[in-house]
Order: structure tokens, then C-alpha cells, then sequence
């Protein structure tokens, strides 16, 4: 992992990366765990009625598996910006160590938080509200349960089994069909 920065993508980022890169790495960041804990009013909900993304939550133990992407340190500015623009609703940069499956890590990566202290994080809930929210909610991105639904098939793809995820995607199923108006069905 050298002459290139890393951005390590743990939701969307992984199937949607939106930016140019050179290399694509499987590894995993300690001590954090994936959560739908933040709002999102920008891309998956509108204000009024947000829908939930994933952030990273500190866990002592945790492993959270995702995807590091490699780019120019040329470019690394103008993907910064972008992701900066996109990420805008309540993530902040940080740098952390990487591991590619190595027992000592392989590089910094930048992961994007949404810490618990910005206006859009709603915050642990149950299992089963925070389906029903991720159910009905849409915005200009899409359907907030597409955004589920494409992680979780993004993290089978990679081999990587996440409880959370693979819960709230369990429970959604059950609650049927969006019509992706955001509101229940008839």
C-alpha cells in the first residue's frame, strides 16, 4: 500500500464507489462495528422522514470487513472532495489501520464516521424499528431498503458475514414490498 492513499468503504462505497481507482483490496478495520445508527435525510430518507445508513460504532472487539480502494496520491484531493460532498450528512474523515488479513496492518485507510454527536445520527434502536424505518423510507438515491439489500449482497459477495446486516435484512423481508413512495402499501 504504498504511493497511493486508501479509502475503505464499509456500505455503500463498497458496491458504489463513485470515484477512480487503481486497486481494490478485501481487508477489515478493528474496534469499530457497522451499525445502521445514522440518519439520512440527503440520500436514502428526506427530512421529516430519514432513512438509516451504516456508520461505525467503537467495539473493542469488532472487525468491520469492507473494501479499501487505492488511488493516486494525484488524484487523492479531488476524490477527498467528492467523497467530502457525498458523505456531507454528519461523516467525518479519519485515518485507521488496515489489515488485508495480515496480523499487523497493512497501511492507513480513510473511513468516513458518523459520530454519534452530529444532528443526523438517530442511534441504536430495535432490531425490529429500525426495519420498519429502513422499510418505508426513500429518497433521491433510492429506497432505503435497495441500499440494505445491496450491502448485505455486496458483503455475501465478499465472504463477509455481519449480523446486524443480515438481521435487519431478514426483518425488512418480512414486511414485504416497498412501493418507494415511502409509505406502507394497502
Amino acid at each position: 500500500m504504498h504511493n497511493e492513499a486508501w479509502i475503505f468503504g464499509y456500505g455503500s462505497l463498497i458496491w458504489n464507489p463513485g470515484f477512480a481507482f487503481t486497486w481494490r483490496k478485501t481487508g477489515y478495520i478493528r474496534g469499530w462495528a457497522r451499525r445502521f445508527y445514522q440518519g439520512s435525510t440527503d440520500h436514502r430518507g428526506v427530512p421529516g422522514a430519514p432513512g438509516r445508513v451504516v456508520t461505525l460504532v467503537a467495539e473493542a472487539e469488532a472487525v468491520c470487513w469492507g473494501v479499501a480502494y487505492g488511488v493516486t496520491e494525484r488524484s487523492l484531493d479531488s476524490v477527498l472532495a467528492y467523497l467530502d460532498q457525498r458523505e456531507q450528512g454528519g461523516f467525518q474523515r479519519r485515518w485507521m489501520p488496515f489489515y488485508s488479513g495480515a496480523s499487523e496492518p497493512s497501511g492507513k485507510v480513510c473511513v468516513y464516521i458518523a459520530a454519534g454527536d452530529n444532528p443526523e445520527y438517530l442511534g441504536p434502536a430495535p432490531v425490529s424499528a429500525i426495519a420498519r424505518q429502513i422499510r418505508h423510507a426513500t429518497g433521491p438515491s433510492g429506497s432505503n431498503a435497495e441500499y440494505l439489500t445491496r450491502l448485505a449482497d455486496s458483503l455475501r459477495a465478499l465472504g463477509v458475514k455481519d449480523r446486524h446486516v443480515f438481521e435487519l435484512e431478514r426483518q425488512v423481508c418480512r414486511l414485504g414490498p416497498s412501493d418507494g413512495t415511502g409509505e406502507p402499501e394497502l
